[in-house]
């Protein structure tokens, strides 16, 4: 693939909304037979069709019809809605670099027939199942005996429940009112703290 003499592709707006878009000066084909999204020409600066067409004009330039159509909504999600200027340049390289990259990723994606059997199904990230007694325990940075203390019940009781992994509801509901008295007294020391300073200031 070769492109002459550093071509580039520019964008213009008028105070009027017409837009145009040229490459190496000449004005770049809609192609409209090819691509039918927007009958308004081109636009840029978000996903709409008219910036779906131009992606895919764009990518026709320097590439084939197939592979315009194809990666025309990656091209316009990567590089089109970016053009968010009245005036624009982007040089023909550009969009040839993210050409070959995506030639490459497809290629990656779609094996040869004959090396599939080879290819080995990802493996599930392992689940890490948390334990509710302790995340509590880990965010209050408290042990589980101080927890007991705090909601007035036997040791045994939330060991029980670090066991089964399951806080009853009024045991949730008291532990949630620990949270909240213990942020608010947070916010009542905070507030003295202030005072104190402004009397020695």
């Amino acid at each position: 693939m070769t492109i002459r003499n550093n071509y580039v592709f520019k964008g213009h707006k008028t105070l009027l909304g017409s837009r145009y878009v040229t490459y190496g000066e000449v004005e770049l084909p809609v192609k409209y037979d090819l691509y039918p999204k927007s009958k308004d020409g081109f636009d840029w600066g978000y996903n709409g069709s008219a910036s779906m067409q131009l992606a895919f004009s764009m990518l026709h330039q320097l590439s084939d019809t197939d592979f315009a159509s194809e990666y025309a909504s990656a091209f316009c999600n990567d590089v089109v809605k970016s053009l968010n200027s009245r005036d624009w340049i982007l040089n023909a390289s550009v969009v040839v670099e993210w050409i070959d990259k995506n030639s490459a990723k497809s290629a990656k994606s779609n094996p040869k027939p004959d090396a599939m059997h080879l290819v080995k199904p990802p493996r599930k990230p392992k689940r890490i199942k948390t334990n509710v007694v302790k995340d509590i325990c880990l965010r209050l940075s408290i042990t589980q005996k101080h927890l007991a203390e705090i909601l007035e019940v036997p040791e045994g009781t939330v060991s029980s429940w670090a066991v089964k992994n399951e806080i009853p509801r009024l045991g949730k509901k008291a532990i949630e009112f620990y949270m909240l008295n213990r942020k608010n007294q947070e916010v009542v020391d905070s507030y003295k703290n202030f005072v104190k300073l402004l009397q020695t200031a």
